[in-house]
């Protein structure tokens, strides 16, 4: 938008794809900053799921970006527009730059009930179904510092028609121009940010075509969408995602719905994805799994020695089933199952090194006793410890982009569960 403060300051591009730097410029008053490659801060409902603000608080280096979902707040409107202070002081959020998405990344989305005007969402009420006009009056209530246009992103399974693909690129992009309109037309969103939405299904001259004309509209930024996991093989993600890409400026983010999992992150920032949905960290929580992978890219002449000897095998994890590629529910090999009984008399820490509250202080035997009494502990110790753990990732990331260390860190993240599994 005309006199946007967000700026992206690139200060790497590594094989002319890979980005580092930091967005700056966030929030109504400027003065917020978002770290490239990196992550928003799940919070759907205004708060991070089985945290309070105050625990979540004893968190280092989160990013100062919260992610809440219109299919959570919709049902609300009538509530919030009485309110009239916006979502974040609703919510008792405080110094932290809120980012509205359409949907929720970690729920369900029934597919079949987009029209050519409108798009549906699914709060705890059921449907609700989205004209511009209603998505727009949402924005105003909810008073984000930026936000996604309207979009139909259904077009993300397998068997969608070229047809319909091209279908939903042409409502997206009207979508886009109805959104950007009446944005420029109100006071009440007057320095909020809007993000464009790339759509194009699993067609690439389709993706490249949203991209280029998303492009020419004057929006802030960019979202990835139908590239979720489950929803495509990887290999195709990424030759979509490269293209889409290319097609992209350069000053401005590009963020990608939908992808969590440490290996798919790492092959979609190669391929120019400058920021991802934090929602991972919750789902290995439901499941009642840690996250253990290992991200330490710290001299270790020994260490290197044997990674060294052991070069040919670094590529074995993706091939192997545990990965689940088609199903976000089943556990990955990114975590342990706390669950398990062998767990019931392990008395180290989640994750040996974690500075974690959890790790700090309790075993993995007592998280499964709190896991099989159905205990509400289990759960924020565990969310605790997932979204440390995933948070330090992306700061190992950025560290390893820095350094030249990519490769390294690529073996460290997918070799660290193989030994996991041996135990």
């Amino acid at each position: 938008m005309a006199g946007s403060r967000m700026k992206l300051e690139l200060s790497r591009v590594i094989q002319g794809r890979v980005r580092l730097g930091v967005l700056k410029g966030l929030g109504r008053t400027g003065q917020h900053s978002l770290e490239v490659p990196g992550c928003l801060l799940y919070t759907p409902f205004g708060t991070v799921p089985h945290l309070t603000q105050d625990t979540l608080h004893t968190l280092s280096k989160l990013p100062r970006v919260s992610q809440v979902t219109l299919s959570n707040i919709a049902e609300h409107q009538e509530v919030l527009e009485e309110f009239k202070d916006g979502f974040r002081k609703f919510a008792g959020l405080h110094d932290t730059v809120l980012y509205c998405s359409l949907h929720d990344p970690a729920a369900p989305c029934p597919t079949g009930y987009t029209t050519n005007k409108t798009v549906s969402v699914w709060g705890s009420g059921g449907r609700i179904e989205l004209t511009v006009a209603k998505f727009m009056a949402l924005q105003k209530s909810v008073q984000p510092d930026w936000y996604q246009s309207m979009a139909d992103g259904e077009t993300w399974q397998s068997n969608t028609s070229r047809k319909r693909v091209r279908k939903s690129v042409d409502r997206t992009l009207a979508h886009l121009d109805e959104c950007l309109l009446a944005h420029q037309n109100s006071k009440e969103l007057e320095g909020v940010e809007v993000f464009g939405v790339v759509e194009g299904g699993d067609i690439l001259e389709e993706r490249i075509r949203s991209a280029r004309e998303t492009a020419k509209r004057p929006v802030d930024g960019f979202c990835l969408d139908g590239l979720q996991t489950g929803s495509m093989d990887q290999a195709l993600r990424i030759q979509l995602t490269s293209a889409v890409t290319k097609e992209l400026p350069e000053d401005k983010p590009r963020l990608l719905q939908g992808v969590g999992r440490p290996d798919e992150v790492l092959d979609c920032v190669e391929a120019g994805v400058d920021l991802f949905e934090s929602f991972f960290p919750f789902q290995v929580t439901e499941r009642g799994c840690a996250l253990s992978f290992s991200f330490d890219i710290s001299p270790d002449p020994e260490r290197a020695v044997l990674e060294l000897n052991e070069e040919d095998t670094a590529g074995d994890m993706q091939q192997n089933g545990d990965l689940n590629l088609n199903d976000q529910t089943q556990m990955t090999c990114f975590e342990i199952n706390l669950k398990d009984k062998r767990y019931q008399d392990d008395f180290r820490p989640l994750v040996d090194g974690c500075g974690c509250y959890c790790c700090r202080n309790h075993q993995r035997a007592y998280v499964h006793h709190l896991l099989v009494t159905n205990e509400l502990l289990a759960g924020v110790l565990l969310m605790i410890h997932n979204t440390a753990h995933y948070h330090g990732f992306f700061v190992a990331l950025r560290e390893a982009l820095a350094n030249d260390k990519l490769d390294l860190l690529k073996r460290r993240v997918l070799r660290g569960e193989q030994t996991e599994r041996k135990e």
